[in-house]
């Protein structure tokens, strides 16, 4: 069964620059397995119903603004994949999905699998955050893509646990107090597969609650727990916060 993963993508900047996570996502391509496709979750993809990318050739998506020209210069141009796009659809009857052929590859995909996977010669999909679905509803909805795994398609969920843009703080390299508490809340729960209390997250500290202003960049973590079989262990890395406000904390399930 292929390993799922889910991904704290962070500052775009990591796309381009070195750094220790930029590292790590490299060194985890070379341990995967070879997969036959990726599906990513990415918390930049929001729609009213679910979409499925299902183009041949998707686009590379600059959707943010105030950074340098080289950023914007990156073409990430990895194939699509009609067919387990429409496989996708076709298998998961008890949710509506639509084939997309606008979006592509936003920064929340892209800037992750350039370190991942540099040749860009795994076919990607990309599964768009149903912004009218619940937390529970986006849980179940991922239950029902495990026979992905079992296909050898690599599932990963591009958010962070902790991202709070208004109360980001450029001059700390670290964590803010009350973001490293959050995140080490989350963490634990994540660890003890205390998945209902993570789609109920609205119910927990007031510190998670400032670190989960809004649902997108979380979401995807919801998709990868939803995935996770019995027995199956999980596996930190890039556990840190930084600029006082966003979770950099990643995991692999299998």
């Amino acid at each position: 069964m292929m390993p799922v993963i889910f991904v704290g993508h962070g500052n775009p900047m990591y796309a381009i620059e070195e750094s220790k996570y930029a590292d790590s996502w490299k060194t985890l391509g070379e341990k995967l397995p070879k997969p036959q496709a990726v599906a990513v979750v990415s918390a930049h993809w929001e729609t009213v119903g679910t979409k499925v990318t299902a183009m041949e050739q998707p686009r590379t998506i600059h959707d943010f603004y105030g950074f340098p020209q080289a950023l914007f210069d990156v073409q990430y141009n990895a194939p699509g994949n009609p067919e387990l796009a429409r496989q996708i659809i076709e298998t998961v009857k008890d949710f509506e999905l639509e084939a997309d052929n606008a979006w592509g590859f936003d920064h929340g995909c892209w800037a992750v699998l350039k370190h991942i996977f540099p040749n860009a010669d795994n076919p990607v999909v990309q599964i768009s955050l149903d912004r009218t679905k619940t937390p529970r509803e986006h849980f179940e909805f991922a239950k029902m893509l495990n026979f992905l795994r079992n296909e050898d398609v690599l599932i990963i969920g591009s958010g962070n646990i902790v991202h709070n843009l208004q109360l980001m703080n450029f001059r700390n390299k670290a964590g803010d107090d009350w973001a490293v508490s959050a995140n080490e809340i989350l963490k634990k729960l994540i660890l003890s597969d205390d998945f209902e209390s993570l789609i109920n997250y609205q119910n927990l500290a007031e510190e998670v609650k400032l670190g989960i202003p809004t649902p997108e960049h979380f979401l995807p973590l919801l998709y990868v727990l939803a995935l996770k079989q019995n027995g199956e262990k999980i596996e930190i890395f890039n556990d840190a916060v930084e600029l006082g406000s966003v979770s950099m904390t990643s995991f692999k399930i299998g």
